[in-house]
This record gives structure tokens, C-alpha cells and sequence, in this order.
């Protein structure tokens, strides 16, 4: 069997133009871009280039991003002021907290103190009500995860229909299991949520038929986790030492032995990274019109 490895350079590509031409619309209607706020408590390496990736994206699909950086000695309370501070901008449209955060920082204090209609992430309690109601709904006029919502996007690309077929997600999380498993039973698949505790996993992975991982352990699922012709989608990103200090980023599924055995895999890198980024501006745009529409 031939393993469909589905990169989205291409989708994300197309995605991010149609962005850049709402962008446009935007600034010509109210004169002004859209504006992302994203706020970086610390210096850790790896959250510095996401936050720049993302930066980098908002800025060439014609948005204004703008950087909060926070040293972590300023304290909690100060980044609270911050998103209050963010809130009350007229200017910032979306407002994105880069996890994680300084151990002991309340992170969900956090996102429920972030204004929900600036709420990029989708991460607030009335937006992931919203999403759990009507997820059809959410993806089409609210402010969805990105992970998750771009998964649904590359599986719409690919033309894999879901209805009907048995989705497993491994993780629980409420930034990727729950929300993907909202989104996949409001695409009529039958959804079976597994994490580290469920017993006979590798069985119970072997009997879906679209297979999402977003576990955070490098390279977990291997072969014994998948039958033959299973769409296997990996969320997840590891960095790996290797030798002489060199670092390898990987994601969930170990995707040598996904070849000839899956019948479509999404790849890490190359695969639903770039979507996230890609939704993460469609959410930004998306808010700044529904902001102006409830100002009108």
C-alpha cells in the first residue's frame, strides 16, 4: 500500500492569500489592519520562534502584529494587567498568550480573562461552549481552536469524508482532543476519545478509521496503533536531541512505520503546524469584523 503523505504547503498557501485579500478589505473599509496581539512571558527558545513565526505570517498576510514581550520577573499579576490592558484597546483585534506560561501562573485564569470576541485561540469558557453546541456553527462564524479546525480543513482538502467512520483521538486536552472530537461528531464520525489511561490502547487505535494523535510524547504511536488504509493525523511536535547538539523536531506518530501501512498521514514537520498558524489569522480577521459589525 502507498502512503499518501499530505503536506499542506500548497493549502496553507491558498489559505493565507484569501486571508491577505480579507485583510485588504478590512483595512480599506476601516483604515486600519487587523491587529494581533501576542504576549511572551520569558525567553524560552522555542516559544520565542513560534511567536515569531506567527508574527512573521500576520505581518505578510497583511495584518499588524503586535509583540508583548514579559520577563517572568514582573509577576502574575502584572500579566493580568496586561490582558486587561489588551482588552480595552480599540486597536487589537485578537490577543494571543503563548504557553506555557511560568510554572504556578494560572493559565486558565488567563484565558477566561481574555475578552471572548478577542479570543484567537478559542480557548475561553464562552467559546468553547459556543463550539460544543453548534460546532458546525463555530467553524463557519466563531472563533474555533486552530489546531483542531485545521485539521478539519486539511481533512476537507483531501476529501476524506468522515461521516459515518470511526475517529480516535488520543488526548484529552482542552486545546486539541476535546474541541477535535466536537468537530468530527459534528461531521457525523462516531468519536472515541482515548488517553494514557485507557486500557488496551494500541487494540482500541487499531479499530479507527481516522486516527488523530495529540498525545505530546515523541514518536509514541507506531505501527502496533494503526490498520492497514487508516488516515493517521499527528498533531503533536517534539523537539530531539540529537548528538553534537543538533535538534530534530518530531511529532507523535512515528512516521517511518506509518509508510505503506497508513493510507494518509499528515507529516511533522510540514503538516498541521502551518494550518494552525494559517487559522490563527483567519480567527484574528474573522474577529476584527465581528467587532466592527457589533460596533455598527
Amino acid at each position: 500500500m502507498e502512503t499518501q503523505v499530505y503536506k499542506t504547503a500548497e493549502l496553507t498557501k491558498k489559505y493565507l492569500e484569501t486571508c491577505r485579500l480579507e485583510a485588504e478589505r478590512f483595512l480599506k473599509e476601516n483604515g486600519r489592519k487587523p491587529c494581533l496581539a501576542v504576549v511572551l512571558v520569558g525567553s524560552d527558545p522555542a516559544s520565542a520562534i513560534y511567536v515569531r513565526k506567527k508574527e512573521e505570517t500576520c505581518r505578510a498576510s497583511g495584518l499588524e502584529a503586535l509583540d508583548v514581550p514579559l520577563d517572568p520577573s514582573v509577576g502574575f499579576a502584572k500579566l493580568q494587567e496586561t490582558v486587561r490592558e489588551l482588552n480595552a484597546r480599540d486597536d487589537v483585534d485578537g490577543i494571543l498568550v503563548q504557553s506555557p506560561l511560568p510554572k504556578g501562573w494560572d493559565e486558565r485564569l488567563i484565558q477566561r480573562m481574555i475578552d471572548p470576541r478577542k479570543d484567537v485561540d478559542g480557548f475561553h469558557p464562552e467559546n468553547a461552549g459556543r463550539l460544543f453546541i453548534d460546532a458546525n456553527e463555530a467553524l463557519k462564524n466563531g472563533l474555533p481552536p486552530c489546531t483542531p479546525a485545521g485539521v478539519m480543513e486539511v481533512l476537507k482538502e483531501a476529501g476524506i469524508n468522515v461521516a459515518g467512520k470511526h475517529a480516535v483521538i488520543i488526548g484529552r486536552s482542552t486545546i486539541v482532543g476535546k474541541p477535535m472530537a466536537a468537530m468530527l461528531l459534528a461531521a457525523d464520525a462516531t468519536v472515541t476519545i482515548a488517553h494514557s489511561r485507557t486500557d488496551k490502547l494500541p487494540q482500541l487505535c487499531r479499530t479507527a478509521d481516522i486516527l488523530v494523535a495529540a498525545t505530546g510524547r515523541a514518536q509514541f504511536l507506531t505501527a502496533d496503533y494503526v490498520k492497514a488504509g487508516a488516515v493517521v493525523i499527528d498533531v503533536g511536535i517534539s523537539r530531539l536531541e540529537l548528538p553534537e547538539g543538533k535538534v530534530k523536531v518530531v511529532g507523535d506518530v512515528n512516521q517511518p512505520e506509518m509508510m505503506h501501512l497508513a493510507g494518509f498521514l499528515t507529516p511533522v514537520p510540514g503538516g498541521i503546524g502551518p494550518m494552525t498558524i494559517a487559522l490563527l489569522i483567519r480567527n484574528t480577521i474573522r474577529a476584527a469584523h465581528n467587532r466592527v459589525a457589533a460596533q455598527a
